[in-house]
């Protein structure tokens, strides 16, 4: 079963376009979820299934409406709350 994000090899999404300096952040804040998150899953909060999970079950439209890392940070503000960690 395709979920939300699953778009590979589907049409109307054009490529990807990447420019060759483009930096892997383009925040700070980017770089600090990238690093909470490999942390928190090293630590058994979550894991990398239950965390992609978490990030296709954004609703659709707001899921589109998010830059990557915003996706992330919502998912990772799920799992937390899910495990009691924050509210």
């Amino acid at each position: 079963m395709s979920r939300l994000n699953d778009v590979g090899g589907m049409h109307g999404f054009g490529p990807i376009v990447r420019a060759a300096d483009e930096p892997p952040f383009h925040a700070e804040w980017e770089a600090r979820l990238f690093a909470l998150n490999a942390i928190l899953m090293q630590r058994g909060l979550y894991n990398l299934d239950e965390f992609r999970s978490a990030v296709e079950e954004i609703e659709p439209a707001r899921y589109f409406a998010l830059s990557y890392y915003e996706r992330w940070l919502m998912a990772v503000e799920a799992l937390l709350a899910r495990r009691g960690v924050a509210p």
